[in-house]
Formats: C-alpha cells, sequence, structure tokens
C-alpha cells in the first residue's frame, strides 16, 4: 500500500504499512492502558516480531501505522475474511487498534478508522466488523459515532487456559 497522507486535529497525519522495525511503537500502544497492560508483555518482542512477519507475510492482512511528526502514534490491523455466509460476502475484520495516550481525543483514531472502513470497500469488502472489550466503554462509544452497531454478540474461549469444560 501507499502511504496516505491526511491531517487530525489540525496535524498532518501518515497512514502506512508497518514495517518490522515498528514492532516496539506497536507493542507500546498496545500495553498503553490498564487491559493492555495487563495481557501484553514489551519485555520480550520476539513473540511479537514472529507474529508480524506471519501477518506481513499474508495479503489478506496489513497491519498499518498511523505517524504524527514522524512519531508511530496509533496502529490496526485489517484482515480480510472470504465467508459463504451473506452470499459469499468479503468481510473486513478489524483488529488491535490502539491510539497512544498522547493522542487519544485528537481525531487520530477517526481518521485511522476512516481510512481502514475506505480500504475495506477498496478492497471488496461487503461489511466491516471488529470487537472491543467491555471494559473499554469510551472505545464502544467512539465506534458507535462511526457508524458501528453491537449487533451481535462475541463471545472467546482462551485455549492457553485449557479444553472447554476441563
Amino acid at each position: 500500500m501507499e502511504p496516505v497522507e491526511t491531517t487530525a486535529g489540525g496535524r498532518a497525519l501518515r497512514i502506512r504499512r508497518a514495517t518490522a522495525q515498528d514492532v516496539p511503537a506497536i507493542v507500546a500502544l498496545l500495553t498503553d492502558d490498564a487491559i493492555g497492560a495487563g495481557r501484553e508483555r514489551a519485555d520480550d518482542l520476539e513473540p511479537y516480531r514472529r507474529a508480524f512477519a506471519a501477518v506481513d507475510a499474508d495479503p489478506a492482512h496489513l497491519i498499518v501505522v498511523a505517524e504524527v511528526d514522524g512519531e508511530v502514534a496509533a496502529t490496526l490491523q485489517l484482515s480480510l475474511l472470504p465467508g459463504l455466509s451473506r452470499q459469499g460476502a468479503l468481510r473486513a475484520q478489524v483488529e488491535g487498534v490502539r491510539v497512544g495516550g498522547a493522542h487519544r481525543g485528537s481525531g487520530l483514531g477517526t481518521a485511522l478508522l476512516r481510512w481502514a472502513l475506505g480500504e475495506s470497500r477498496d478492497r471488496g469488502a461487503a461489511l466491516v466488523q471488529l470487537t472491543t472489550d467491555l471494559r473499554r466503554e469510551d472505545a464502544r462509544r467512539f465506534y458507535e459515532r462511526l457508524g458501528f452497531a453491537g449487533s451481535h454478540l462475541g463471545m472467546k474461549l482462551d485455549l492457553g487456559a485449557g479444553p472447554a469444560g476441563a
């Protein structure tokens, strides 16, 4: 993808494909709140580097960063999921949306999500879906302002916790 230049809150913003060199900055964003700090580990980047390489090698997935003044200030992953339902519709899944604490409320998240919606349309997706932790009430309100609706109940099973029913 070619980098996209836009503005957020009157500041220049550059959205570009992430590189392996961005992994430390992305991990810093993932740990930049109480929920992320409890489940991420910034002291060992190797698992993140392996995961980044796998995602980056797959053309159905794209990790992007948004830079403000040359600093990685936000990130997200966009994945395209083919499926049979909805008459074979292609879905876009948005994951790992993070905006650095210093940039929250600046319009950067809105600009990044609007980019993701446009990119999803351009790639032929019929709908965009995402999940957000129920404890992230501000994030839920943010997504609703962008037009997302809580239409389904998302469920997850942590496979590291052992098999279901055990």
